[in-house]
């Protein structure tokens, strides 16, 4: 006769983990649509507990998150892991402000987002240990249609023409760099101290391109040509010619891709309470609108 496995409640889970010094009443934090979150007042001070199982679906397996985070605790980027086990990491709670799509707009930003960025890229891959992943978008892409058709998503008439997108985006990209990337640069992951600028959130960090980072922090923020400019000539320590900035924008459409059938997939797997069809509708309107933008600069895919 076979043990059924009972699944632990996320609250006791974190309340009962064995780096606590006391008797701890985990808070739930909002927003998350990929783990569960907690604030926790410990008598050593106050963290940030983050429970999520791997989900092969998306590619975020655990191993790989936690050696990136503590990478990038090591080089100064994101607070220290003070705990981990298998589906639970512990980290120092940041007492700052989280950034939102207007900070990443704001000019006065640019140069401490940018650097986090290129230390995340350069700076980062000295402090690995380990087996590390490596995201590269048109494979994601790729997989997650295996995942809607196995799955009989109600997109499945719209995979031919993504798919077909997704080659020749490809293709206008080109051959790559390769660094360390972070792979998720929504504004919500930066956090602001004040004196100090913080990178969190490593689920989705591996090898890739450094176009994938900059195009889906200017695509997530919606960010204006001009700022893209900026974001690119910061980064570059020179203007971007014409072959860069046709790269970059392609990565751009790329990136709204993935966006868009990550919640295609998430519409069918996920069960967290969250309203994913509509979040897809909204990326998909936005990657068309991508593509139209460059097919209007730079000629039909």
């Amino acid at each position: 006769m076979s043990a059924v496995k009972t699944k632990i409640d996320p609250v006791a889970r974190a309340a009962h983990l064995p780096c606590w010094t006391g008797k701890v009443d985990p808070v739930p934090l909002e927003g998350g649509i990929t783990n569960t979150n907690f604030v926790v007042n410990d008598p050593r001070g106050r963290f940030f507990v983050r429970i999520g199982d791997d989900i092969p679906l998306h590619g975020v397996m655990r191993f790989n998150e936690l050696s990136a985070a503590r990478a990038a605790a090591a080089a100064g980027l994101s607070p220290a892991v003070t705990y981990a086990e298998p589906g639970v990491m512990v980290t120092p709670f940041v007492e700052g402000r989280t950034w939102t799509p207007a900070d990443v707009a704001d000019p006065a930003n640019l140069e401490r987002m940018v650097a986090l960025i290129r230390r995340c890229h350069f700076e980062m891959p000295n402090y690995l240990h380990g087996p590390v992943l490596m995201f590269w978008v048109f494979h994601v892409v790729r997989d997650y249609a295996a995942t809607l058709r196995d799955g009989g998503s109600r997109h499945l008439d719209l995979l031919p023409v993504l798919l077909d997108r997704a080659v020749k985006l490809e293709a206008a990209v080109g051959p790559i760099d390769v660094v360390l990337g972070h792979n998720d640069l929504l504004a919500a992951n930066f956090i602001d101290e004040g004196n100090r600028l913080w990178l969190i959130d490593w689920d989705y960090a591996g090898f890739n391109s450094p176009l994938f980072d900059l195009a889906n922090a200017a695509s997530n923020s919606e960010l204006s040509s001009e700022l893209e400019t900026a974001l690119l000539t910061t980064y570059l320590g020179a203007p971007p010619d014409e072959a860069y900035t046709r790269r970059f924008t392609a990565m751009k459409c790329a990136s709204l891709l993935r966006e868009t059938m990550w919640s295609m997939v998430s519409e069918i797997h996920s069960a967290i309470d969250f309203d994913f069809a509509a979040y897809s509708a909204e990326n998909l309107a936005r990657f068309e609108r991508a593509v139209g933008a460059f097919e209007e600069g730079y000629g039909p895919l």
